[in-house]
């Protein structure tokens, strides 16, 4: 393998605080909303995970690339996060599954990242100073500069960024002869979604973000799935209008991250932008129906109003909460067939706790009365 040709490389943070390194991926300069998770493994997954478009993402595992990559092994057909840093970034693999190394990797999809920074001081700043935008450069290094630049850049809050990420196209996923059909609403939904659904029976159309929903139904599916998704929530009338539809029909309904934004949205719970957010593989939440607690796998920015659910009990019954930070983790629809999850269930990466919920989902379907003759 050949040795890695690394050049200063500048992350430079919104409020001015500066870090320098070396260059991980291609030569180049980035620019976006700094955010970081705690997972320590499942690196290229994160990568490709669509909610994460317009983000740079900070590792705190301390080594990035060691076990290499593999095509196999992604959310989506590209990486979509806008730049990485990272502590470790080490080019040589021992895997005997990778199919090239992370530099490869990087340089085919056109990645800008930073390595050999403090991982763990640059976590603790945005932790405390709460997420900020930012910018990468292993190209320029005028501090005036690229301030100039990431003055330019907008911030998340407000932004419309799932239509960027959906599919173009609508297409079909899995088995005709499945049992049930569900219609995706794709606002960057993981290919491991898709997938927890095809090994359950389903049968699959994934439609575009601003489909309508008249043209969902047209496929007559046995229920709806609103999935996660980059951006703010807040300024996607046309999802919140497909989602109001659907419950005005009483179809079956799921919704994963920021399909649970927008479902709240529908029902006239506000959203809001977190502090810093949540993005892990680790984080506990309970089970206020069973009890249980669950380990989930996490990745948003935007939560639900608790206030405005708590004054909206008769119609919305909030179904898990996060142990961390009491934030609202799951949300069911009193007298309708419709329920959401703040979280990610399929849990690529991250342990399986949650993957109940899409059992769940099968069996809404299943109970559905069918008209009498």
């Amino acid at each position: 393998m050949a040795e890695l040709e690394q050049v200063p490389t500048i992350l430079l943070l919104e409020d001015g605080k500066a870090f320098y390194g070396k260059s991980a991926g291609k030569i180049g300069t980035t620019t976006g909303e700094i955010c970081f998770n705690t997972g320590m493994t499942g690196y290229q997954e994160i990568f490709t995970d669509p909610s994460y478009f317009g983000q740079i993402m900070v590792t705190t595992n301390a080594h990035i690339g060691n076990y290499g990559t593999r095509n196999v092994e992604t959310e989506s057909e590209q990486i979509t996060i806008a730049g990485l840093v990272c502590k470790n970034y080490v080019n040589e693999y021992s895997r005997l599954m990778a199919d090239q190394s992370i530099q490869e990797y990087f340089e085919r999809e056109e990645l800008v990242g930073i390595c050999q920074v403090d991982t763990r001081e640059i976590v603790r700043h945005i932790r405390d100073k709460g997420a900020m935008n930012a910018i990468i450069s292993s190209e320029i290094t005028d501090i005036g500069e690229l301030k100039k630049l990431l003055d330019k850049v907008p911030n998340m809050e407000g932004l419309e960024l799932a239509s960027k990420v959906s599919t173009k196209e609508p297409y079909f996923y899995g088995d005709p002869a499945a049992e049930k059909k569900v219609a995706i609403l794709d606002l960057g939904v993981k290919k491991n979604i898709l997938n927890c659904m095809v090994e359950r029976g389903c049968y699959l159309k994934v439609f575009p973000a601003k489909t309508p929903f008249e043209k969902m139904k047209e496929w007559n599916p046995d229920g709806y799935f609103i999935s996660n998704g980059p951006g703010d929530p807040a300024p996607m009338k046309y999802a919140v209008d497909v989602v109001k539809a659907i419950l005005a029909e009483d179809k079956p309904l799921f919704g994963i991250c920021l399909g649970h934004q927008i479902l709240a949205l529908a029902l006239g719970i506000p959203t809001y932008k977190m502090h810093n957010g949540h993005r892990g593989i680790n984080h506990p939440v309970k089970n206020l129906v069973t009890g249980k607690c669950e380990i989930t796998s996490q990745n948003h920015g935007f939560g639900v109003s608790p206030d405005a659910l708590k004054e909206n009990e008769d119609k919305i019954e909030i179904t898990h909460v996060n142990l961390n930070d009491d934030t609202i983790e799951g949300i069911k629809v009193k007298a309708k067939k419709a329920f959401s999850v703040q979280y990610h269930p399929e849990a690529s990466p991250g342990p399986h706790d949650s993957r109940y919920l899409f059992n769940e989902f099968i069996s809404m379907m299943t109970m559905v009365e069918q008209p009498s003759n």
